[in-house]
């Protein structure tokens, strides 16, 4: 993914761009798995999502966790409606770039898609990971209903005690907030390292495994 200058300080709504009311076209059909990409979804599907970095690898590793049944890439948490790519990396839209994940409970639990989260990123660099940097890079949580809000609180003290006790020590920087409106990003970003197999994925994990209640 192309490096940008941009802010890395909150833009005030008042900055954002208006943005649009129509939404981003996508294809129907997941590219990997064929199932939707848009809902309805079938009966007892839930719903993730996930900010990790480059959204790309992120995407990747969630529609190859067994139990997930489809990912979208997309943007959330900003002022701007039904941004662009170009809008949302000036910096100025207040969009993290973010993973959608459909799962099956009855296969992979929030908890475990959770650990996956905390492993596969370093969720200690603020508005970075890695290369990138800005502020659609930070890492988050964004939770649909109060059991994963308190799920994810619980996972995210135990990852920190994890962190503390290693020779990592860094603090956290994740925000972990309600779940925000999802945007779908353009449909060349969908599923973008399944088209695109020697394409960029900066995402890097800080070597600490979090803990689970099975463990």
């Amino acid at each position: 993914m192309l490096l940008h200058k941009k802010k890395i300080v909150m833009p005030q709504p008042e900055e954002a761009p208006p943005g649009r009311e129509q939404s981003m076209p996508v294809a129907s059909q997941h590219h990997v798995s064929t199932n939707p990409l848009r809902p309805p979804y079938p009966q007892g599907m839930e719903m993730a999502m996930f900010g990790m970095g480059c959204f790309w690898g992120a995407e990747r590793i969630y529609w190859e966790t067994p139990g997930v049944f489809s990912t979208a890439v997309g943007y959330a948490g900003g002022y701007t409606l039904n941004p662009n790519y170009q809008e949302v990396c000036t910096g100025m839209t207040d969009h993290n770039e973010v993973v959608r994940v459909i799962f099956d409970p009855e296969k992979v639990s929030y908890e475990q898609l959770l650990k996956i989260f905390w492993e596969s990123h370093d969720p200690t660099q603020g508005m970075r990971q890695g290369n990138d940097a800005g502020t659609q890079y930070r890492s988050g949580i964004y939770t649909y209903g109060q059991a994963q809000g308190r799920v994810a609180e619980v996972s995210k003290k135990i990852y920190q005690g994890a962190l503390a006790k290693s020779s990592n020590g860094r603090q956290i920087t994740t925000e972990l907030l309600t779940a925000p409106e999802f945007y779908y990003a353009e449909d060349y970003h969908q599923q973008y390292l399944a088209k695109n197999p020697q394409g960029y994925c900066g995402l890097g994990g800080t070597g600490i495994a979090c803990p689970t209640a099975v463990d």
